[in-house]
């Protein structure tokens, strides 16, 4: 299993991945679930995968195929680019999905699909199993895929449209911390990148890999606040 996802705010875009891809008391892997694609001053693509890797490695690879106007690195927008994950995605499905089924193995995976092409503003996708997507919206201002309901509390309450993009990534890896509490198959490295609108190009990426000291801190505080809250809360009024 593991654990993606993508808040949409005024200023920008902030991904966040973990790395592991199986998990057990001996069976361990990592493999990068996020993916930049990135032409400076014209685009910035970035790609999170949650599902058969096989699959996800296959759609990948098949983003770069074909004429270049017809690629990644060519369409015009990102929902063209939306389109072309969902499509590659169908493709790749249907070509292996039967044989996998006969083993119990589901071909499918999740796609968040987010950035901003030139001319255009930023924009964030979720790309389905079967292909379909849905855009981000004043309702919707973040993607989860994978192991997504220990970290959507913190997200629900920090969030918001105007919220400034360290605050974001900050309420992000918290999401993970919590996320990593309750379930092993998440764990780091876990790898971070906010985009800022207009910007057209990376300028902040990081990966926090085992016994980060920052990630450390940011587990060790949060937690202490979580307790000293609890311990705040009044005690049940049982008359």
């Amino acid at each position: 299993m593991t654990y993606c996802v993508a808040a949409f705010v005024d200023r920008g875009i902030v991904f966040a991945s973990d790395s592991r891809t199986n998990a057990g008391v001996d069976n361990v892997a990592v493999h990068k679930k996020m993916h930049v694609y990135e032409v400076t001053g014209e685009r910035v693509v970035v790609l999170l995968s949650a599902g058969n890797l096989a699959s996800a490695q296959k759609v990948r690879s098949m983003l770069r195929q074909g004429a270049p106007e017809t690629t990644v690195l060519g369409l015009t927008s990102m929902e063209d680019v939306a389109h072309l994950v969902g499509d590659s995605l169908r493709e790749v499905v249907a070509r292996d999905g039967p044989m996998l089924s006969q083993q119990n193995i589901d071909a499918g995976c999740n796609f968040i699909v987010g950035g901003q092409i030139a001319g255009e503003a930023p924009r964030l996708f979720h790309v389905y199993p079967q292909g379909n997507f849905i855009e981000s919206s004043e309702e919707t201002r973040y993607f989860q895929i994978g192991e997504t309901k220990y970290g959507k509390p913190i997200i629900d309450r920090v969030v918001q449209r105007e919220t400034p993009l360290a605050e974001v990534a900050k309420c992000l890896l918290v999401s993970f911390d919590s996320t990593m509490r309750s379930n092993l198959s998440v764990g780091l490295p876990i790898d971070l990148l906010a985009y800022e609108a207009d910007a057209l190009c990376v300028t902040r990426v990081r990966r926090f890999e085992q016994d980060d000291p920052f990630f450390r801190d940011i587990s060790r505080i949060w937690s202490a606040g979580l307790r000293k809250a609890f311990a705040d809360v009044p005690e049940v009024n049982w008359g």
